[in-house]
């Protein structure tokens, strides 16, 4: 979450569910080239995409990505001119990879930080644009997607929704999910790319593999990190039985393991000191608890939810209530933030008559609360807004909904939890960054390991973000990634 933002439950909605998709009722046939109403659909959206995911990673990275992103893009006949094709670096911790009609690909740091060459970077990139040259998004419901989204996020508070899934409803709306047919000709294009671009076509299975590895693992951790599972999973499943079947396409293009371009040594040297995971000026996940070192504060969710961090606001979901944290700079009283709030979450067609405004103190910071009894479907819900007064204006609040009756229900914990950070304690707060070393005679995977940025799951962590098998070792002279403390 940026230090910049007054936020509604309609953004909530928009900013828990921004993973991969084509605009939906478009997409060129293979083969046929971009047109300009293409061009212009994917424009439309690229800057809101780019503002959702905290915007591109600049730097040599972006560089490299780019270079690789164009190469394997005009393998699908979409363009012959690599120009043609905007390729973007995301700056963001979630692994998730999208294309748009009208050239714009994107990828996420932390899923690039899960590779092992460029032709695994080259393998996704790929997928990606076959999904778009192959006309997938045409075959999916063809109204505006966002606009679908903003009107679910009202109707789910007002009266016309579904309280269970506040957030997986609009996130599983945003990204509208592929069949699995539709996912295996990715797969299959995206292979006939890397052939063509001169690329090992077996990268792409071993890409899925690491892919696996690493949903499996955050599946074993996710109760301790309180993060959801890899947006790139999600919005592509099953990645393992995909692997065997990349392996036997790989294996029907006559192609033999390492007879393509791997390029693993030049990627590992691209992609050495790239952040890994939370970039600190949005703000950093710790088991359970949220930090932000820029605007001082800190809050813990409840055991057992898990919690999204957007540019917009951080989302909170459970089983038994959603909530969102956000805001910034608002003069006035507390009371008339809550107004502010509660005016934007009704937005132009809807009226949100709250209950009187309560007033206290949490952990030193003066604080108002109001609850509206809304109704959904069957249903009734109590939303409520929690607001914080940090002084010279900066205000910030939590929005919770729950079954009617249950006022706060399993948040009041987490709204008794915000306080300041100290100086002391926000300078602790330091990036993780991408560490590529060379294994000396005598490391052991224990031993690098130890050095991981982590406190649990060390060797587990390690082993999957270098590809590496529960039973493989390491040799002296390889290079390795590790994951360690950089500097702000």
């Amino acid at each position: 979450m940026k230090n910049r933002l007054f936020v509604s439950a309609i953004a909530l909605v928009a900013a828990s569910g921004c993973a991969g998709l084509p605009l939906p009722g478009s997409g060129p046939a293979p083969g046929e080239a971009i047109s300009q109403s293409e061009r212009q659909q994917g424009a439309q959206a690229h800057a809101q995409l780019l503002q959702q995911f905290g915007g591109t990673y600049s730097g040599a990275q972006s560089n490299y990505v780019v270079r690789v992103g164009q190469r394997i893009a005009v393998q699908s006949g979409l363009s012959n001119a690599q120009n043609d094709f905007t390729i973007s670096l995301l700056n963001s911790p979630v692994e998730n990879a999208f294309a748009l009609p009208g050239g714009y690909v994107y990828i996420t740091r932390n899923l690039v930080g899960l590779m092992n060459s460029e032709a695994e970077l080259a393998s996704v990139m790929g997928h990606e644009v076959g999904h778009v040259a192959a006309r997938h998004s045409s075959r999916r419901q063809s109204t505006n997607t966002i606009t679908q989204i903003l009107a679910l996020g009202l109707g789910i508070l007002t009266g016309s929704g579904d309280l269970a899934n506040l957030a997986g409803q609009a996130a599983q709306l945003y990204t509208l999910r592929y069949s699995r047919s539709q996912e295996y000709e990715a797969d299959e294009l995206g292979i006939t790319y890397l052939v063509g671009a001169g690329y090992d076509p077996f990268a792409s299975a071993d890409m899925l593999a690491s892919l696996a590895a690493q949903t499996s693992l955050d599946a074993s951790i996710s109760g301790g990190n309180a993060r959801s599972l890899p947006e790139w999973a999600s919005t592509h499943p099953d990645p393992g039985q995909r692997v065997s079947r990349a392996r036997s396409e790989a294996a029907s293009r006559g192609a033999t393991p390492g007879a393509g371009e791997r390029s693993r040594d030049s990627f590992l040297t691209a992609i050495d000191g790239m952040m890994y995971d939370d970039d600190p000026s949005q703000g950093v996940i710790e088991e359970r608890t949220f930090k932000h070192p820029d605007l001082r504060l800190e809050f813990t969710i409840p055991q057992g939810y898990t919690m999204q961090n957007g540019t917009s606001a951080v989302v909170v979901t459970g089983q038994n209530g959603q909530a969102q944290f956000g805001g910034g700079t608002s003069s006035g009283s507390l009371s008339a933030y809550i107004g502010q709030v509660f005016q934007q979450l009704g937005g132009n067609n809807q009226t949100i008559n709250n209950g009187p405004v309560r007033t206290g103190t949490v952990n030193g910071l003066p604080t108002a609360q109001s609850t509206a009894r809304l109704t959904s479907g069957n249903n009734q819900l109590d939303v409520t807004v929690t607001a914080y007064d940090f002084g010279s204006n900066r205000k910030y609040h939590f929005l919770t909904v729950t079954r009617a009756g249950q006022g706060v229900g399993p948040f009041a914990s987490m709204l008794g939890s915000l306080e300041r950070l100290s100086a002391s304690e926000a300078a602790q707060i330091r990036p993780r960054v991408l560490d590529v070393v060379t294994v000396r005679s005598g490391d052991t995977v224990a031993r690098l390991a130890s050095r991981m940025a982590y406190e649990n799951y060390r060797e587990e962590r390690f082993r999957v973000l270098n590809g590496l098998g529960a039973s493989d070792g390491l040799r002296a002279g390889q290079e390795v990634k590790l994951v360690v403390y950089g500097s702000r």
